[in-house]
């Protein structure tokens, strides 16, 4: 027999929302495991672990009255059930209701016994998504349960919370542990840590009614409203949570610019000879960023400053002039990439332009392993003017000697806490680096100063001369015949193609599955060409190896998922095709259509959908037919409030949000920075609070 779970007492004295999980009934040591997995250790971090979206079981959908894309719960009756075993296994059965209507569902992965429960004249009440399938209407893999002939129906009361959860861990079971985290939750005078009066000056309801809505609403709770993160309750939580990253960032900038910096001047002759060798001359935007970081880099404290510009901007060349001021003045830079790809192209480029100066450019990747490595790290230890790498430059045993400068490129890969990894390498004293982040993905100014209110932002607003915009069209896929046949034609005349799959769904395998597919169709349809085929389930090697082919030429066509929307730059592709293109958003597009029109030939990019669309995805794909430019399009984005992130991939160890999202709610950020001031200013315990409320285990990091 199973030993029994025992909570921990909890002492008298503690305030209920600081009390571990363990205090909880029904909470034992593996359950408690499982919960720290998803980040919650306290109770107060079950109250702000908010459900991703809702199931509305309170009532029962006649099949006449369905619709695809509605989620509903239907109560039937089998009629007929059918196993088929042609192309894949999979189980259909028809079901019935009163108003005499059919619904299909089917099921691709179910096992024999459940298949003879499934018998003719069974009551079900299923629960699921609503397609169109090639027979009528129909639910793929529906919840369901069987119900004892004409026994009376209960249904729920409430709307089922559907939460964030992890491995070994169901949604019913964490609900159940909320709910008794919830039954400790105190007054608002106890919970409120936003003072009463800027509370009322803004507007703010009641934060403890907020969360009691947002985990359970009611019946007749407006589930569209909800779905799309609009309720009143949840625009609360949102403002608080925007207000928490908001002072984090605050106390992180202040926190570092109580430090000091070298004063990185030096003579300018690096700098001169670099600029004199350029076979172009920098653009005036450029010009303007590169004299803006100089004046950073020559104060003695630290610089943090983010320079955004489009793809193909030029922000290697400035990130190229910030490392020689550093090296002219005795001190090494460190350049940090999300992917080997990008820190490979960066390598590339600087010891191009910097070994003819003199300045010798090490590598330090994960790859880089035996003598050869051990070697890196003696140099790099010595005092080795510059070191590209990827995550590797943070790791244990990487000595650096005397560590001026970090440039970090594309900043939300990584998170606050990866770019402070890699700068405490170059702690000496109170005295830090200077810091240089790049991004490509251009972000609105209201966004900008929300997600970097720790960072300067430059922008690099202006595409060097000669560069051809891409041609964007969008196409339906039934005439993806066509679209490969046009393939076909530009690999004839030696030309390379991206083939982009991309789906919705957060699976990788689902995603590599589609992948899959398309690469077995190009290489029927091209039989005389080499296709390559890349997604996230391949080992890094092996990616590497098919990236590499790719550049050499050796492939004609490469079939990927986004995994290339960063950092790849292969001047001979000049076509792209993205699949799905419909459920992207516009700054994703827009990344992934920087890929191509990096080389002198005119390049262009197909737009695949999937009809029919909606009116919000065909605005978005017009804006991609009508425009290059990357900071109208992230105007247009936030303007759309679209799906797709403004700021790119969230990714583990990046302050993530629970529940705010920055397209939908910058026209919060106003009243945020406005609160957020006078809390660091006037209520800073409450605004430490507030951060350990919400940031948890990550709150150490905003220490900087």
């Amino acid at each position: 027999m199973a030993a029994r779970s025992r909570s921990t007492p909890a002492p008298a004295d503690e305030p209920a929302g600081l009390r571990p999980l363990t205090t909880l009934p029904g909470v034992g040591p593996a359950l408690a495991e499982s919960l720290a997995r998803l980040g919650l250790e306290r109770v107060q971090d079950l109250w702000f672990h908010l459900p991703l979206r809702y199931e509305d079981r309170t009532r029962v959908t006649p099949i006449a009255d369905l619709r695809p894309g509605d989620r509903v719960q239907v109560d039937a009756v089998v009629e007929a059930v059918e196993r088929g075993f042609r192309y894949r296994p999979q189980l259909k059965v028809a079901v019935s209701d009163d108003s005499r209507q059919t619904l299909l569902l089917r099921f691709f992965h179910f096992h024999r016994a459940q298949a003879d429960l499934l018998k003719p004249g069974t009551r079900l009440l299923c629960y699921g998504e609503v397609r169109l399938g090639p027979q009528g209407l129909e639910m793929v893999h529906p919840q369901y349960e069987r119900l004892v002939g004409n026994a009376p129906l209960v249904l729920d009361e409430l709307l089922d919370p559907i939460y964030p959860t992890t491995e070994g861990l169901g949604t019913r079971r964490l609900a159940g542990v909320i709910g008794k985290a919830l039954a400790l939750l105190p007054g608002d005078e106890a919970l409120e840590l936003i003072p009463p009066a800027l509370c009322a000056e803004h507007g703010l309801t009641s934060l403890r009614e907020a969360l009691l809505y947002v985990h359970r609403p009611p019946a007749d709770a407006h589930l569209g409203q909800l779905t799309l993160g609009h309720h009143p309750s949840q625009q609360r939580l949102a403002f608080e949570e925007l207000l928490t990253q908001h002072l984090s960032l605050k106390r992180l900038r202040a926190a570092v610019r109580r430090r000091r910096a070298p004063a990185l001047g030096g003579d300018g002759a690096l700098v001169a000879r670099f600029l004199a060798a350029l076979p172009f001359r920098p653009t005036g935007a450029q010009q303007r960023v590169a004299g803006e970081v100089a004046a950073d880099l020559a104060r003695a404290r630290p610089m943090l400053r983010l320079v955004q510009g489009d793809v193909g901007s030029g922000k290697t060349v400035v990130a190229a002039l910030a490392a020689l001021a550093a090296v002219e003045s005795g001190y090494q830079v460190a350049l940090m990439a999300p992917t080997e790809l990008l820190a490979e192209q960066h390598l590339r480029n600087f010891r191009h332009w910097l070994e003819p100066l003199g300045v010798a450019v090490e590598w330090l990747a994960g790859k880089v392993q035996g003598k050869t490595r051990q070697k890196t790290l003696a140099r790099v230890a010595e005092g080795a003017p510059v070191v590209i790498g990827t995550h590797a430059l943070m790791q244990e045993g990487v000595l650096f000697g005397r560590l001026g400068l970090v440039i970090v490129d594309e900043q939300h890969r990584f998170g606050v806490h990866q770019r402070l990894a890699l700068r405490d390498k170059g702690l000496e004293g109170e005295q830090v680096p200077h810091q240089l982040v790049l991004t490509a993905t251009p972000i609105p100014r209201t966004l900008a100063m929300s997600a970097y209110a720790d960072l300067d932002v430059s922008s690099i607003d202006e595409l060097p001369p000669g560069r051809t915009p891409v041609q964007t069209v969008a196409i339906s896929n039934a005439r993806r015949g066509e679209v490969v046949e046009r393939i076909a034609h530009a690999c004839r005349e030696g030309r390379q193609v991206y083939w982009v799959c991309t789906l919705i769904e957060e699976s990788e395998q689902l995603r590599a599955q589609a992948a899959e597919v398309a690469h077995a169709e190009l290489v029927a349809a091209l039989p005389d060409r080499q296709v390559g085929l890349i997604h996230g389930r391949m080992k890094p090697k092996d990616k590497q190896a098919v990236m590499d082919a790719f550049k050499a030429g050796e492939l004609a066509v490469l079939v990927a998922t986004t995994v290339i929307e960063v950092g790849v730059d292969v001047p001979n592709a000049s076509l792209m095709v993205i699949e799905n293109s419909e459920r992207l958003g516009l700054a994703q597009l827009h990344q992934l259509r920087g890929r191509v029109g990096r080389g002198a030939v005119a390049s262009n990019c197909v737009l695949l959908y999937q009809p029919p669309i909606g009116a919000l995805a065909q605005e978005r794909l017009q804006v991609m037919r009508d425009t290059n430019d990357g900071f109208r399009i992230a105007e247009k984005d936030l303007e759309l409030r679209g799906p797709g992130e403004v700021l790119g991939t969230r990714q583990t160890g990046q302050l993530a949000f629970r529940i705010a999202d920055l397209t939908r709610d910058a026209h919060l950020l106003t009243a945020v920075q406005s609160v957020g001031e006078l809390m660091l200013r006037e209520h800073p315990q409450s605004a430490e609070r507030l951060i350990e409320r919400w940031v948890g285990g990550a709150a150490r990091y905003a220490h900087a």
